[in-house]
């Protein structure tokens, strides 16, 4: 599968419109369904090639897209989300720079 094109496992005539948040392959039990001594077979079962997971990190965009910033009404909540996760992913990149200014009791 190049870029641009739809999933193998998509089909128009049983799908319909092609959702860019819905993943068209086998379905599987949801990991909250899954019991602690499943877990292992369940993670097995998960591809972990770099393909997969971009695929998977595209549908939680569209997912997040169409629930929080493509509704007629959506209000300010994209931009306080995407305002707080950006502070959040600066605050640990700038983490180590920003450690060294603590209030300690002693200064030796």
């Amino acid at each position: 599968m190049g870029l641009g094109e739809l999933p193998k496992e998509y089909s128009k005539a049983i799908h319909g419109p092609y959702d860019p948040a819905i993943f068209y392959g086998k379905k599987d039990v949801a990991l909250g369904q899954v019991k602690l001594f499943e877990l292992p077979a369940w993670i097995a079962r998960r591809n972990p090639s770099p393909v997969s997971m971009g695929r998977a990190v595209s549908r939680a965009y569209w997912r997040w897209n169409h629930k929080y910033a493509l509704p007629k009404y959506c209000g300010l909540t994209p931009l306080i989300q995407m305002t707080v996760g950006l502070s959040a992913a600066f605050y640990l990149i700038n983490y180590s720079s920003i450690s060294h200014h603590k209030n300690h009791k002693y200064h030796w």
